[in-house]
């Protein structure tokens, strides 16, 4: 914001602020120039492993589109600061959409988000639910000269050694899980404990395998094991199998979507949660959340400890804001990933209020360093060195007497963002040019 605020003010001294409005106005990919609305690109995953989210991404998206546009409540526009915001689409322009389906497959992914971006004339686009997309499409962002405002992405490589100028990740990421993680494990399993690993096998999972290892390792636990499987794989029980004869006390299921359902229902079947290895009761430790996974899961997700980037149950003005904005919509409440992705849209339209033009270099310097509150987790920063949002972290636990099909999981621990920050040289990486 800084650095857009410098530029005006050097433009003003040759023009009249009434001129230098939209000053950056040269033209670039998908330009919406005099036109009455502008077009934004929501791709998410429609089918495969990550559905789910997907489907309530989705929701959430059209939810933000009519509150920008100025229909219904107005949700977290209302509690968002410091905000531009209007509720008249974005810079007076009504904002339309277009979808795509990634299939929770990177290559699927990144054809649909070309197809918005030369067919559909999309400005932004936004969405995934699988890292691998993610990276992915991000990189053809940077390419082609549109931000891309990520969905629901854990993988340390999104804004790690993948970082891209324009892409921008709300989300926590698998280094962060572990800092919050890391404590409450060391309080109720102590330091002596044997973990057994079941990884899915892309990006995502080797980043959490990777960041969950130093966090336990740190506290002194021994890593038995650290097993990958195929993405979608379906059928966990070849992989679960040698877990009951290894030795280890701990499963760390590093595993999302319904890949998650299934190994940690297969976990319970196979009787894991009802041993005892080295005279410690066996313990399974979900990393990384989610409350349609818990639905998934259901009875079997009872006191297992993970990490969140958000929970409807929070209190603050802006989550019940939005909570209550989704449940009128749709019946129910939404998601960690349905937040997500609500609020990078509005930050994006934001950006571009504050900025006073679609340009996309001017954009990401309004995003780059942007420090806001009212969207949930409270006080939170658009790190410019990454583009890795800081916010409180969630600490959950499968919720013992849950009241309701959606009071799933219990939150153990909001984690300060002091707790999970952390220098963003440690991951490598460039985010490459504002202009391309």
């Amino acid at each position: 914001m800084l650095k857009g605020s410098t530029i005006a003010a050097g433009a003003a001294v040759a023009a009249p602020s009434v001129f230098v409005k939209g000053a950056w106005a040269q033209e670039f990919r998908n330009n919406p120039g005099n036109a009455a609305s502008v077009k934004l690109g929501f791709n998410v995953p429609q089918t495969g492993a990550y559905a789910d989210e997907g489907a309530d991404e989705l929701r959430a998206f059209q939810l933000a589109v009519k509150h920008l546009n100025g229909e219904g409540d107005g949700g977290m526009i209302n509690t968002f600061k410091p905000s531009s915001l209007k509720g008249n689409g974005i810079l007076g322009k009504k904002v339309e959409y277009v979808t795509g389906d990634t299939q929770t497959k990177s290559d699927a992914a990144r054809a649909s988000a070309k197809r918005m971006i030369e067919k559909d004339g999309v400005i932004m686009f936004s969405g995934g639910s699988s890292s691998g997309v993610a990276v992915a499409v991000q990189s053809l962002a940077q390419e082609m000269g549109v931000v891309f405002m990520a969905g629901l992405t854990h993988s340390n490589d999104t804004t790690g050694k993948d970082k891209k100028r324009y892409g921008f990740r709300h989300f926590f990421n698998a280094y962060m899980s572990g800092a919050a993680l890391g404590p409450v494990l060391e309080k109720e399993m102590g330091k002596e404990r044997r973990a057994y690993h079941l990884t899915a096998d892309y990006t995502w999972g080797w980043t959490q395998e990777e960041s969950i290892k130093n966090t336990t390792e740190a506290l002194g636990w021994e890593t038995v094991a650290a097993v990958k499987t195929p993405l979608g794989a379906g059928d966990f029980s070849q992989y679960i199998t040698p877990v009951l004869n290894s030795g280890a006390d701990v499963l760390i299921l590093n595993h999302y979507g319904k890949d998650m359902i299934n190994s940690l229902t297969q976990a319970v079947q196979f009787g894991l949660r009802d041993k005892q290895v080295n005279g410690k009761n066996f313990e399974i430790i979900v990393p990384l959340y989610s409350r349609l996974m818990a639905q998934g899961a259901g009875a079997n997700v009872k006191g297992i400890l993970g990490t969140t980037n958000w929970h409807w149950s929070l209190k603050d003005e802006g989550s019940q804001a939005f909570v209550k904005s989704f449940g009128q919509e749709y019946g129910f409440p939404p998601s960690q990933a349905a937040h997500t992705c609500y609020c990078q849209t509005l930050l994006y339209a934001n950006a571009c209020e504050t900025a006073g033009t679609f340009y996309p270099p001017e954009v990401i310097k309004s995003l780059e360093g942007f420090n806001f509150d009212g969207l949930g987790n409270g006080p939170t920063l658009y790190r410019a060195e990454d583009h890795q949002c800081f916010k409180k972290v969630l600490v959950v636990r499968g919720n013992a007497a849950p009241t309701s099909q959606f009071d799933l999981l219990e939150v153990v621990q909001e984690v300060p963002t002091e707790q999970v920050t952390y220098d963003w040289k440690i991951f490598g990486g460039e985010l490459g040019p504002y202009k391309v």
